[in-house]
């Protein structure tokens, strides 16, 4: 099968209504993660099914009604082959996004797919989060951040939650592990300036995976000392 069909499928399956000029980007993004797989290691996952429900249906996973309305600004921190930034700008035009990664060779392929795709209002920034967030022009300034698969949720807490405005909200996508990562996190939320919403369970299409969205509010301004100096969070976590 294509990974049209695959993706049309899977996505039909987990209740998603995709048109068929999303179908068609989706598909293109594909090809193109595909070939410069083989040149910079992008991603593990290159099966079209696999593809279609462990990055594309993952990523979507997240999306809230509620809060995507209007032009609603997101940093995907981490953002690594795009995940879940760019499927989520494809679902949601909408979307204001800035997509931030740390390697040079992923800045160039996602600048590149946002340039195929046409994709408007898509910043991409070559730098680490403990720099940008630190930077005026991104410190608590975006309605939403994203990050998936970058670090347990104390140390991606403290990446994340300094782009985020008051009154904005983080959105942790979470493996098997993420109930244990909340109690684990919920000192790094009260520093950071953050509360914990809710937590909600993901079922994937084929997988039995435990998977989870996390959602944390941001309540107060992070202090100015956070996030610490590149290696800190990992080293020493808010724990």
């Amino acid at each position: 099968m294509s990974f049209v069909n695959d993706l049309s499928e899977v996505a039909k399956e987990y209740g998603l209504e995709l048109t068929s000029d999303q179908i068609s980007a989706f598909n293109r993004y594909y090809e193109l993660l595909v070939e410069w797989n083989e040149k910079i290691n992008l991603t593990a996952i290159t099966e079209p099914r696999e593809v279609a429900i462990k990055h594309i249906v993952d990523s979507l996973s997240c999306y809230q009604k509620e809060l995507f309305t209007g032009q609603v600004s997101l940093i995907d921190v981490g953002t690594g082959a795009g995940f879940p930034g760019l499927p989520l700008k494809i679902f949601y035009p909408e979307l204001k996004l800035t997509l931030l990664d740390s390697l040079n060779k992923r800045v160039k392929f996602l600048q590149l797919v946002v340039d195929e795709l046409g994709l408007k209002d898509v910043e991409v920034i070559h730098a680490r989060s403990e720099e940008a967030a630190r930077n005026k022009k991104y410190r608590e300034k975006f309605d939403l951040a994203t990050a998936r698969a970058v670090a347990r949720l104390p140390i991606i807490c403290e990446y994340c939650l300094p782009f985020v405005k008051q009154g904005g909200t983080f959105i942790a996508l979470k493996g098997r592990q993420y109930e244990e990562e909340i109690q684990e996190a919920q000192k790094a939320f009260s520093v950071l300036g953050g509360k914990l919403v809710k937590s909600m369970p993901v079922k994937l299409p084929e997988l039995e995976d435990k998977r989870a969205v996390v959602y944390i509010k941001k309540e107060k301004a992070t202090p100015k000392v956070y996030p610490r100096k590149a290696g800190t969070p990992e080293r020493n976590p808010i724990v």
